[in-house]
Formats: C-alpha cells, structure tokens, sequence
C-alpha cells in the first residue's frame, strides 16, 4: 500500500512508518519537509540495518496526502484543526485517525470534543468522499519504536465504510503479530479512543509499561 503519515517525525508517526516501510510504501510527512526527509533516512537506516527492506521518503505533509492512498493523522488532538484546515486533496483517500483526546490531571482523563469523539471531530475538516476509520488508538508511543518487541497486541477498528475497513484492517494485520478487530461504525470511536487514558492509568498505578490490549 502506499501510506501516508501526517505528522510523520513525531513520536507515533516515526515508529508506524518504521513497523510498515518494510511491507508498503511509506511518505513520512511533517510541516518541515527537512525533518521528514531526516526521519525517513533515519527510518530507512534502521530498517536496512535489520537487513529488512525499506521503502520510505519524507515530504511536506502535503505531499504525503497527495501521494499516499491511506492516510495516517499521527498528530496530538490539540493540532487537528490547524492541520487539516492546512491541508487538501483528501478526496477518495482512506484516512486513519490513532488520534486520542486525553488530559494528564492528577490522572490520565478522556476529554472528548462536543462531537463525541476525536474522530467525528475529524470528519468535519474532510470532504465527504474521503473515508475515515479509527485503528492504532491503543498502541503506546513507545512500543512502535521499539523493534526489537515483537508486538503481540489487538487493534480495535471503527469505521463507516466497509472496504475502507477492510484495507485498514489489512494494513494492521501486516504489522508483527498484531491483529486488528472490526469495532463497528465510527459512531462508536469513542469506546477505542477512551481506552488510551485507561491503559495509561492502569500502567501508572501498577507500576507497568505501556500496556496495550489483548482479545482472547
């Protein structure tokens, strides 16, 4: 597949592009193209240097959007709007939002816009014609990068349009042993989103490390 990643030097966006360049062709996207074009030579050294192949390149996230067919927002909630009121060209793409709103008080608490969710927050900046899901909500920052772990970890999956969800399934699948589980419509985003501020309480107050979530 040809993916795209929004915010593609951040933290999340650095290490999906690292677990997915090996199988698809990955666009590494930042508001500095300088900075994706560094993280995707840092990306395809990693990688080679695992003596996997690697197929990534950094662009402005622009460029990411208009050249990928999947699109991933790996960016904090707060830039949402700045971001995608920035951007074009989602028409016919499959966009991917890993996107959590949450605050750190004196615990981690889900604070979800007026719409409900991250995700119905999301679609009102995209053209109809665009397909969003929700997917990788519930994977810590830390356990993308860390290749040497293999990930062993359930991906819950909500969205509106059945092939779109498909192909996203798809692409979850194609990541270690993760696998992804259909979550129904996008209405219900707001289940998986919330589920990131419990896994990060759960591991705070149990003295553990990015938890994730298992179906069995």
């Amino acid at each position: 597949m040809k993916v795209g990643v929004v915010g593609g030097t951040g933290d999340i966006g650095e290490g999906i592009a690292m677990r997915l360049s090996s199988s698809h062709q990955v666009y590494i996207g930042s508001r500095e193209e300088e900075k994706a074009q560094y993280a995707s030579e840092c990306c395809f050294s990693t990688i080679t240097g695992r003596g996997l192949p690697c197929h990534c390149s950094g662009h402005s996230n622009q460029d990411a959007v208009d050249l990928a067919d999947v699109v991933i927002l790996a960016i904090p909630f707060r830039h949402v709007e700045p971001t995608l009121s920035s951007l074009h060209g989602f028409e016919d793409k499959i966009v991917v939002s890993p996107v959590n709103p949450m605050e750190k008080r004196d615990y981690f608490v889900y604070t979800p816009p007026a719409e409900g969710s991250a995700a119905l927050f999301i679609r009102k900046f995209l053209p109809k014609e665009a397909r969003l899901c929700t997917a990788f909500n519930t994977v810590a920052a830390n356990k993308w990068k860390a290749l040497d772990l293999e990930l062993d970890l359930a991906v819950p999956v909500c969205g509106d349009d059945p092939s779109a969800k498909s192909v996203v399934m798809e692409l979850v699948n194609s990541i270690s042993r993760v696998k992804a589980y259909d979550a129904g419509p996008l209405a219900g985003s707001c289940m998986v989103e919330c589920l990131t501020p419990l896994l990060l309480n759960i591991a705070r107050f149990n003295r553990m490390r990015d938890v994730g979530i298992q179906f069995r």
